[in-house]
């Protein structure tokens, strides 16, 4: 709060402690959201920063245009419906949501996983909202360990949790003896959920702070989605069945599909 007067307030008259204004200057709760740096440990945005995104921009340019130019992309025959394709794929960039249709019902894994995984990405500001570390990769040595040993508990856990869920389906194994809605959206929900949150109950063990929490929430989110579209994509064959890439039934390949 700051006074418009001069005056010290000792020295007011009653007639002046009536009539004296305060006006609100500021009003910040702490940590602020300023970045300390001076001038010397900042960089300009325009050209240098803009520079960078420009050369950047024409870099996927060119590998488009190029994968374009490798890439036979022909239109198929007209559908025949009587005739289904086997395997049906989606486009890759959505065969991470077709993979998750696998493993539970399509308002779970279609719908409510990756509007939350949406709406996440989104609070991530407004829930790690600390100036220290930012700017730096991983935020420090710390953070990169978080970073290192989540990716490998991810990319061990969403392959196991696929081939398990693949050959040995609970859905398939109980049905009829527990409602669909336990054994589709349920089941799925809990397991999915251990997955993603046991990596959060080893770090509190450590007392890690939001920015960490973050690091490791993100990493399982990132690299799950790569797995989810890898397996679809490449794993996937006739009756969507796992099978190596390189030893498809009926000469089909997944590279056909890109």
């Amino acid at each position: 709060m700051k006074r418009t007067t001069d005056k010290k307030p000792e020295s007011f008259s009653p007639e002046d402690r009536q009539m004296k204004t305060y006006s609100l200057v500021e009003l910040v709760k702490a940590p602020t959201p300023m970045a300390d740096h001076g001038p010397d440990d900042t960089i300009f945005a325009f050209p240098i920063v803009a520079i960078m995104e420009l050369l950047l921009t024409l870099g996927v340019i060119l590998a488009l245009l190029l994968m374009s130019l490798a890439v036979n992309a022909p239109l198929e025959e007209i559908a025949n419906p009587i005739i289904t394709t086997d395997p049906a794929k989606a486009p890759w960039y959505f065969m991470g949501l077709q993979e998750m249709l696998e493993h539970g019902h399509p308002t779970l894994m279609a719908i409510l996983m990756p509007t939350l995984m949406v709406l996440f990405v989104i609070a991530i500001p407004y829930l790690d909202h600390t100036p220290a570390g930012k700017g730096i990769w991983f935020t420090s040595k710390r953070g990169k360990r978080i970073v290192l040993f989540t990716a490998i508990y991810v990319c061990l856990a969403m392959p196991a949790y696929i081939l398990l869920d693949t050959s040995f389906p609970i859905r398939e194994i109980l049905r009829g003896q527990l409602p669909d809605f336990v054994l589709n959206v349920v089941f799925p929900a809990i397991i999915m959920s251990v997955i993603v949150l046991l990596p959060l109950l080893v770090l509190l063990r450590y007392q890690p702070n939001a920015r960490e929490v973050m690091l490791a929430l993100f990493t399982v989110l990132f690299l799950s989605a790569i797995v989810f579209t890898l397996t679809g994509f490449l794993f996937r064959g006739p009756g969507f069945e796992l099978y190596w890439p390189w030893n498809m039934p009926g000469d089909y390949s997944p590279w056909d599909n890109l």
